[in-house]
């Protein structure tokens, strides 16, 4: 049977978690095996704009997780290095962390399940979801495609505060043989601790990743920022930076190549949540001059490839896919795994559900940091180290 499981993305001090399949601390593992997805997405896409949330792959793969027996299981925990059921309590914390009002920012994540009408589920998973990941189960009438996808889309809508309004569409419905379509929301809104004032925004030239100069409206100011500079283990050099929002739990952290000959995709395979990390212990606050692009990303993907590519592939084989602790009563498997990225950022801040300009140069002539080539962020909840996204930005 098809089981049409859809995931959206819109659009990040505990203690460290130890599981029995690593060291890591958990709110790393839950990151990484985003950050391994967002990986074999650019590979595939290296002039593109991506733009996924790590935490948010991280939570349907702990939903699936729960409902899978077997080999499909193994596959599923050995690819994430933790079982959801050994570290259920830290996951709740950490969800619970990230969208504490404490952040100030705005910060939303859900998840549900959508099963067909009358369709059967084993107590112990609902149960399970409901605890670990805030999961609700709601009924849908799959034999009327149409009708579910308004009840999925409407439900998504809410949940992302419109941001994104369509993350089914009639197609992705089976009539006959769906049984549950499974979708995560993660928002975000934040506005900038140091916000760049509007007159300053101006055109400047971007260097895309194609080889064209694009004109495109920059951000700009000079203020305190946490910034450095680092290299991957083969020493190509690249800067970071890092734009606080104003509750300060959550910051937008930027890493371009310091070179201009260093392609984007020469330093994305040596960051993971460790080396984010180490960023936040060796940046140091120096005045600067901030030149960022004000852009709009908006990404749509199936990662059943990516997922595959990282080991976990009897989900999506109707011969091998065991997900009987979802249900005993008929065989599912994975058809689909759907993501819709959005993210806005501007001069008051970040939205998300993901030219020359006139500038007062101050005596002391701070340095500059100008992202005007492509360039990789990420979304980080600071308390957890949770990131809620990353992307590259190769046009923006």
């Amino acid at each position: 049977m098809n089981w049409h499981f859809s995931l959206l993305f819109v659009l990040g001090t505990l203690t460290s978690v130890c599981s029995q399949f690593s060291f890591y601390p958990l709110e790393e593992l839950s990151s990484d095996v985003g950050i391994q997805v967002f990986n074999q997405i650019v590979k595939a896409k290296p002039q593109d704009n991506v733009v996924v949330s790590p935490h948010g792959i991280a939570s349907v793969l702990g939903v699936l997780q729960l409902g899978a027996d077997g080999k499909t299981k193994k596959q599923l925990t050995t690819m994430m290095r933790y079982s959801v059921n050994g570290v259920g309590k830290a996951l709740k914390k950490i969800n619970r962390l990230i969208v504490s009002k404490k952040n100030k920012d705005i910060v939303t994540i859900a998840n549900a399940v959508f099963a067909k009408n009358g369709f059967k589920m084993e107590v112990p998973f609902v149960t399970r979801n409901k605890e670990v990941f805030q999961c609700s189960v709601k009924s849908v009438d799959f034999e009327d495609p149409n009708a579910a996808c308004d009840s999925i889309n409407q439900w998504v809508k809410n949940e992302t505060r419109g941001m994104i309004d369509q993350v089914v569409a009639p197609d992705d419905i089976d009539g006959s043989l769906t049984r549950l379509v499974l979708v995560n929301a993660v928002y975000f809104k934040g506005l900038w601790k140091s916000r760049f004032r509007p007159e300053n925004t101006k055109k400047r030239p971007f260097y895309g990743a194609d080889g064209k100069i694009y004109q495109v409206p920059m951000l700009s100011q000079l203020s305190i920022f946490r910034c450095g500079t680092t290299s991957t283990p083969n020493e190509l050099w690249y800067n970071i930076i890092e734009l606080p929002y104003h509750g300060e739990m959550i910051s937008m952290l930027i890493a371009l190549p310091t070179e201009n000959k260093t392609p984007l995709s020469a330093i994305i395979p040596h960051i993971s949540t460790k080396t984010i990390g180490s960023w936040m212990t060796t940046m140091v606050a120096k005045r600067v001059q901030v030149i960022l692009p004000k852009f709009t990303a908006v990404a749509e993907t199936d990662l059943k490839d990516p997922l595959k590519a990282l080991g976990i592939t009897d989900m999506f084989d109707q011969s091998k896919a065991n997900f009987a602790k979802i249900t005993r009563t008929e065989g599912l498997h994975v058809s689909h795994v759907l993501q819709k990225t959005k993210i806005e950022v501007s001069e008051d801040g970040t939205k998300a559900s993901a030219a020359t300009t006139a500038i007062l140069i101050a005596r002391s002539s701070p340095p500059w940091f100008i992202v005007d080539r492509p360039f990789v962020f990420f979304i980080r909840h600071n308390p957890t180290g949770t990131i809620l996204f990353m992307g590259q930005i190769n046009k923006p």
